[in-house]
């Protein structure tokens, strides 16, 4: 707070080191959990940068994707829906379709569609975004990958099971590939891969993959770690569905 008024008074409104200030700060409010702050914080900031800068200015677009993320950390989904999508425009406008701004907003409008429930539209989405990502950065780049996982995990949220695993499976592939087999992005995309087989009830290949993932958050990031606690718990359910009564005792007691 203090940073973003010294800004301002020195700067003025409308100087980009004031305006990035203030932008921290609305951030910082939706981090901590103060969605009402950060909504008020964001949308004081996009006027002010509308007037300033006017309505196609970068600065003025990542402020209205600062203030749809504000909406959508506080629930108000159909709110952040319309404001993602006018940053998506904005940017198509001024930098381009493959541009990584662009590609960026656009994974931030399916995000919200797919926690509004409209799983349809936020599917379709996120399949550009992987199809611009792949094109624009590589299949191997980092953001490639994520966006693969969040594809993966928009047809779960779907219950499109038999759609998710391939890119789950690809997804841990590439973390492997690309990370190593024992980082910490790759134990949480086989964690992943074990769960939409334990949704789908494919326990024979759920299984497996958590008994890895788990030894391999027991080794990495230890028995007390959130990410271990929480494979060991879903290791215990998918034994339990099984009727491996014994091996959830065995299991349980490892923690």
């Amino acid at each position: 707070q203090n940073a973003a008024a010294d800004a301002a008074r020195v700067l003025g409104p409308a100087h980009p080191v004031t305006l990035d200030a203030r932008a921290s700060l609305a951030a910082a409010y939706r981090v901590a959990g103060k969605p009402g702050e950060a909504v008020t914080a964001s949308q004081r900031l996009l006027a002010d940068a509308e007037r300033h800068l006017g309505a196609r200015h970068p600065v003025t677009l990542n402020a209205r994707c600062q203030l749809a993320a504000a909406l959508g950390a506080g629930g108000q989904h159909e709110e952040a829906i319309a404001q993602c999508q006018q940053a998506l425009s904005g940017h198509e406008l001024v930098h381009g379709p493959d541009h990584l701004q662009t590609i960026a907003a656009r994974a931030a409008l399916a995000a919200e569609f797919r926690s509004a429930g409209w799983h349809e539209y936020a599917i379709e989405q996120y399949q550009r975004v992987l199809a611009d990502r792949e094109r624009a950065q590589g299949a191997d780049h980092l953001e490639t990958i994520t966006a693969r996982a969040n594809l993966a995990y928009a047809y779960r949220s779907a219950e499109q099971f038999r759609d998710a695993m391939p890119h789950y499976k690809q997804a841990l592939d590439d973390r492997i590939r690309v990370q190593g087999a024992e980082h910490r992005d790759t134990l949480t995309a086989r964690a992943n891969l074990a769960a939409c087989y334990q949704q789908a009830r494919r326990l024979s290949d759920a299984i497996p993959q958590y008994e890895r993932a788990l030894a391999d958050s027991e080794r990495m990031l230890g028995p007390g770690d959130m990410e271990t606690l929480t494979t060991r718990c879903n290791l215990a359910s998918a034994y339990y569905t099984v009727g491996r009564l014994s091996d959830v005792v065995a299991v349980l007691q490892r923690a």
